[in-house]
């Protein structure tokens, strides 16, 4: 299958070890790649930091996801992508998700959140939510 766009409410679910965290995990080996923003990074660092869970650990979570640069053109999209009610650090997964999708390394993304499913459905992109 081809990649996925990974967002922070998917793999922060199961890095809490929420209940439908194993079928994230399964869902994700589906994949022959999974890709997120830097934002990723920074975003499951700081949920870490609230729930105890050390630096090592959420790099470990990480491992094995591409993550693209937070550049100007990503940050340049997410402030024009429509809709208007996708929050603002989602729309920078959206501008991301977008812009892999453009270069055919992507073809859905996975996410949790109400509002970035609604936007990336409205661009085309499938949206997955295992449970």
């Amino acid at each position: 299958m081809a990649g996925v766009y990974l967002d922070t409410s998917a793999l922060g679910r199961a890095m809490l070890d929420e209940p439908d965290a194993s079928a994230i995990g399964g869902a994700l080996d589906a994949f022959e790649a999974v890709a997120s923003s830097r934002l990723l990074r920074i975003e499951l660092h700081r949920l870490g930091l609230r729930a105890g869970i050390t630096r090592d650990e959420v790099e470990t979570w990480l491992a094995g996801v591409a993550l693209v640069p937070l550049g100007d053109a990503i940050l340049s999209a997410a402030e024009a992508v429509s809709p208007a009610f996708v929050a603002t650090l989602d729309a920078i997964h959206l501008a991301t998700a977008l812009q892999l999708a453009a270069e055919g390394h992507v073809a859905s993304i996975m996410t949790f959140d109400a509002r970035l499913t609604e936007g990336a459905r409205e661009h085309g992109l499938e949206t997955i939510a295992p449970s």
